[in-house]
């Protein structure tokens, strides 16, 4: 690979690995914690006594502050210089991490989650800004395609660590973890990375914007999950509904009159743009919503350890590390349309193959086939999409481009797993009320049972009741959990398809796309 090289940066020979080593572990952090949390969140759960509902809040408090933030980040890196808005993050992240190690309480743990969120929405759009300031656009899909297999080898990593620890330490390690890369990232970026920005950037930044946008999503994210235990005639969740709309509503006004957009609606003009941001919706959604309920199944239903729910997520990881490289190119030598189809209805196939197993069964013969599937998928589609979005509009607005794309991304994750999350109680509670209604399981012990449903599979059967009774009623809860799992997995492939569907319609058959926009 050549010289990184680019107007907006001075480079020094040989600064195109450093470059690279410094986004790829800055972006790992973002992609471990993801993966990480998640697994860690059975044993948090038991550790902390709380609900699937609080721990939804755990993922989503930094999901919400890492969507909305985001489109700041990208603009800062633009305004300030990448290199320092990406360092800042890196500081904000890792201070972030050791807080959420630290808690003592879920509510503690939260506002530590939204601190993170905070310093990921300048980490992550950062990383790829520096890549597309720093790659000529000939060279720039071989950069995020080695950029985006190394973060796939880190993120395979990650869980297997991060479950060892989990099991055998603490869950709190799933957020130590973070401080050794992030040192390694902060001594890189500062030796070898040069700082580049847009000239042509306004000196302003859009802090309404960010406000309205924090205060839409989160108006809605929280009718949403709120909603599994309240009904929609709430006062509650009625006025967090629409204060959610009404806040997003004036947030489009505010872009579309504003001086310094979050969200320059102009780079909607390009067919291309739009069309790999829906995709980006869509099919990381249904990612989302696997990563979320997956190390739940493995955990508590079908009682694998921390570190082998770890180790499961390996195969579709290490394929994507396997492929990204060789993918990045696929845009190169075929246009962009074609990966952006196929990919997608592989990664379609690999959920639907998620939601065949029942309880029990050997993995190999069960979940591997699906991770495999869904690597490939995966492999085909990430590195494409990346450099289809960074390929969209001119260079000079590669971090504000990073930004929305990203943003989009975490919003799809955000959205996701608040409105699974509402399938996956529905399916829950239909399944779970008619297999307690069966004969010989008592009324009292049928209310204890109930009034813990916001616990799913982490239902505490009463200790009093007889052997037998107590395995019917943990099938009862397991299979029940299944169902609800099951219907996440096929909605996700569902939204897979989709995602496929709009790259056929908005992608056009071109060898090579370049720069299509500028704003």
């Amino acid at each position: 690979m050549g010289q990184p090289c680019d107007a907006s940066a001075i480079c020094s020979p040989g600064s195109a690995p450093w470059i690279l080593a410094a986004t790829i572990l800055g972006s790992s952090m973002a992609f471990i914690d993801g993966t990480v949390v998640n697994l860690a969140l059975p044993a948090l759960q038991a550790d902390l006594g709380a609900t699937v509902t609080a721990m939804q809040w755990v993922v989503e408090s930094y999901a919400l502050l890492l969507t909305s933030i985001m489109l700041v980040g990208g603009s800062l890196g633009d305004i300030y210089g990448r290199k320092r808005t990406f360092m800042a993050g890196v500081v904000v992240f890792a201070a972030a991490s050791a807080w959420c190690g630290l808690a003592s309480s879920v509510s503690v743990l939260i506002a530590a989650r939204c601190l993170q969120g905070i310093g990921g929405a300048l980490l992550i759009p950062g990383s790829l800004a520096i890549l597309g300031a720093s790659f000529h656009e000939s060279e720039r899909g071989k950069a995020i395609g080695t950029w985006s297999g190394f973060t796939s080898i880190t993120a395979a990593a990650g869980p297997v660590l991060g479950g060892f620890l989990i099991e055998h330490a603490s869950w709190r390690w799933a957020f130590f973890i973070n401080l050794p890369i992030a040192l390694a990232v902060l001594a890189i970026t500062i030796r070898h990375i040069p700082e580049s920005r847009n000239e042509k950037a306004p000196a302003t930044l859009d802090w309404p914007g960010a406000l309205l946008v924090t205060i839409g999503l989160g108006g809605l994210v929280y009718a949403l999950i709120e909603s599994a235990k309240r009904p929609w005639s709430d006062p509650g969740l009625i006025a967090a509904t629409l204060l959610g709309l009404s806040a997003l509503a004036v947030f489009i006004a505010v872009e579309f009159y504003s001086r310094a957009p979050i969200l320059p609606l102009g780079l909607f003009r390009s067919q291309t743009f739009r069309g790999v941001n829906l995709l980006t919706l869509f099919m990381y959604g249904a990612l989302s919503g696997l990563l979320f309920f997956f190390p739940l199944n493995l955990i508590q239903v079908q009682r694998y350890s921390a570190t082998a729910a770890g180790a499961a997520m390996l195969p579709f990881i290490l394929l994507m590390f396997l492929l990204s490289r060789w993918s990045g190119g696929l845009v190169d030598r075929y246009g962009a349309r074609r990966p952006l189809v196929i990919g997608p209805i592989i990664v379609a196939t690999g959920f639907a193959l998620y939601a065949l197993p029942g309880i029990g069964g050997d993995y190999w013969t069960t979940y591997f086939p699906a991770a495999m599937i869904l690597g490939a998928g995966l492999a085909i589609s990430v590195a494409p999409l990346t450099t289809t979005v960074m390929n969209s509009v001119s260079a000079e607005l590669s971090g504000t481009v990073s930004g929305i794309n990203n943003a989009v991304s975490r919003l799809a994750g955000l959205l996701a797993i608040a409105v699974l999350g509402v399938v996956m109680f529905a399916v829950f509670n239909r399944n779970l009320a008619s297999g307690l209604s069966e004969p010989g399981i008592d009324s009292e012990i049928r209310l204890e049972i109930e009034s813990q449903r916001e616990k799913l599979a982490a239902i505490e059967i009463p200790q009093h009741i007889e052997s037998e009774q107590r395995a019917k009623i943990r099938k009862t809860i397991d299979e029940s959990f299944l169902a609800g799992f099951r219907i996440v997995m096929i909605i996700a492939s569902a939204l897979a398809l989709l995602s496929g569907v709009i790259a056929w319609l908005s992608i056009k058959r071109t060898q090579n796309p370049g720069p299509t926009t500028s704003v």
